[in-house]
């Protein structure tokens, strides 16, 4: 089974505002780098968006070791949160539906793909590869900010 590192960042100006995603994956010692912005949208949102979207670049199943400076994220699948979320029908514990629900889903269907760990990294703490995440992910919404996240619209 092949073995991909992948880093991730979101980033919004705003939050709510303009935001954008960066990722970086390497596999076999080659990089791939993919960015996106967005007009509207959520810090979480992008920061779930590099996930799903640098997985869904992945042409068969494998071993992934994903980075993220996202407690959002890591907590989420690692702490089991998810978990809950789905057997309580998308409720967290206070009884309040679960945020970026269209997001969560797409990621567990990703996660029933590959073998996937993730593991938190410290944000802006010198990391390579987190900050040519956090780079692109800025660059995207600076100069690019120009898809539409129509799931966020409907949440406001």
């Amino acid at each position: 089974m092949k073995k991909v590192e992948i880093y991730t960042d979101g980033a919004c100006t705003g939050n709510p505002g303009k935001g954008g995603f960066g990722a970086v994956l390497i596999y076999n010692g080659n990089e791939k780098r993919i960015s996106r912005g967005y007009r509207k949208t959520t810090n979480n949102r992008m920061e779930l968006m590099a996930a799903i979207e640098s997985l869904r670049l992945l042409k068969e199943e494998c071993e992934v070791t994903l980075y993220s400076d996202s407690k959002y994220l890591t907590d989420a699948i690692n702490q089991h949160w998810i978990d809950s979320w789905v057997k309580n029908g998308w409720k967290k514990s206070d009884k309040k539906a679960v945020l970026n629900r269209d997001l969560w889903e797409a990621l567990l269907e990703l996660i029933k793909v590959h073998h996937i760990s993730f593991i938190w990294v410290k944000g802006h703490a010198g990391n390579k590869y987190n900050e040519i995440c956090d780079a692109l992910a800025v660059e995207a919404y600076t100069h690019d900010a120009t898809n539409i996240d129509f799931e966020y619209l409907k949440m406001i």
